[in-house]
């Protein structure tokens, strides 16, 4: 856990009172204490832009929008897009939690949730908030060249957002595969990230085109998604990305793979 945010300020989006004492409990469990709550969308965000929080912790229905739509408000404001999100909710369908994950979000927790889910979730969101994350990286993160492929908007800011605090400066995006194979014609690249689930063509298929017909067939990729399904990432894996993280992902877990993947390519 960073200890430069170790006490960060918490903004609890909760319509029920007592659900947003049992939050509010858990956290001060853990040592935070600089906690506000607001029962709807409109009152956090007004709450935010009066005084900006570091952490946003929303139930995923709440009485005048869904924390989805919450969420999506806040990536479209300058001031308010890089807070961290965090999402508390009984909801099991991916269908619901599919399109938050897209959203660009730190983490999900279940209700109810335990003291060990709940560190877990803000450790991933406090390395998500330090400005540098430590890495054992043998190459120059500020030298690389990063193409980013997702159709989320949002999920494009909140990867970029993980990639610059493991010291990475230099991005190109692109909004499906399709994009991502024209960049590829003519801009050299040093890793490709990429969402499984796009339009025109998927990652899977983006995956198979720089494995077999790019001229950067040897250029790591790393597929970020919140697919689950086992066959379908077998054949993502067979088709070539180097390797595949969950989303949400977390700091720890990129710088990992990032190093793994990079090292060789100093």
């Amino acid at each position: 856990m960073s200890t430069a945010f170790a006490d960060p300020s918490i903004l609890v989006v909760e319509p029920s009172a007592m659900q947003a004492k049992v939050v509010c409990k858990a956290f001060r469990e853990l040592g935070m204490e600089k906690l506000r709550t607001v029962e709807t969308a409109k009152a956090a965000l007004d709450c935010m832009r009066d005084v900006r929080p570091e952490v946003v912790v929303s139930a995923l229905y709440l009485p005048d929008m869904t924390g989805l739509n919450l969420v999506l408000a806040m990536r479209e404001e300058t001031d308010l897009a890089g807070i961290p999100f965090i999402l508390v909710s009984s909801e099991t369908r991916p269908q619901a939690l599919d399109p938050v994950r897209q959203a660009g979000i730190c983490g999900i927790l279940p209700k109810p949730f335990s003291n060990a889910q709940l560190r877990r979730v803000l450790d991933t969101t406090l390395d998500f908030l330090a400005i540098e994350h430590a890495t054992s990286f043998d190459f120059r993160a500020e030298e690389l060249k990063v193409l980013l492929v997702d159709d989320s908007g949002s999920a494009r800011r909140f990867m970029r957002r993980m990639l610059e605090n493991l010291g990475i400066r230099n991005f190109i995006e692109a909004a499906n595969g399709r994009a991502a194979v024209d960049l590829l014609a003519s801009t050299m690249v040093d890793l490709v990230v990429t969402d499984y689930n796009m339009p025109e063509m998927d990652g899977q298929a983006l995956v198979q085109h720089i494995r077999q017909n790019s001229w950067q067939q040897d250029v790591p990729i790393l597929m970020v998604t919140s697919e689950s399904d086992s066959s379908r990432l077998a054949a993502v894996q067979a088709a070539g990305v180097s390797g595949i993280c969950d989303k949400p992902f977390e700091a720890s877990v990129v710088s990992d793979l990032l190093g793994r993947l990079l090292a060789d390519r100093d």
